[in-house]
């Protein structure tokens, strides 16, 4: 990795770790969907942050989960539970944001935040092994 991509590695790492503090910030407020916005983008900057290090990337959320799993899970370098806490955080985010009267429950995001919290470590674990 160069030292352009490693900047944006670090970038993207800490844009992921002020979202989630973000999340947890919200969760302090019982602000429910808020949480599950937050927590799910911290996942998805962290995966960015992953995805520069092999200089891919995508425009759509699809396109980064897709390059995860054929990069990072199938090769087995991260597990099958972080494509699966990605997926699911992306699939509530998606019907909290868009969809009407779908009120998030406090357990269904805190479980979502903690996802992200293992996603993150998990993530940055496998940046810190690089090299």
């Amino acid at each position: 990795m160069n030292e352009d991509q490693a900047a944006l590695v670090r970038n993207r790492l800490e844009q992921a770790e002020r979202t989630l503090r973000q999340a947890e910030i919200l969760a302090e407020y019982d602000e429910w969907n808020g949480v599950v916005n937050r927590a799910y983008y911290a996942m998805f900057y962290s995966a960015l942050a992953l995805l520069i290090t092999k200089d891919l990337g995508s425009s759509k959320h699809t396109g980064v989960l897709a390059l995860i799993d054929r990069e990072f899970v199938h090769p087995k370098i991260l597990p099958v539970e972080v494509s699966m806490m990605l997926r699911d955080a992306f699939n509530e985010r998606q019907k909290s944001d868009y969809s009407e009267f779908v009120p998030v429950s406090r357990e269904r995001a805190e479980g979502i935040i903690n996802n992200a919290r293992q996603v993150l470590s998990r993530i940055k674990n496998v940046i810190n092994n690089l090299d």
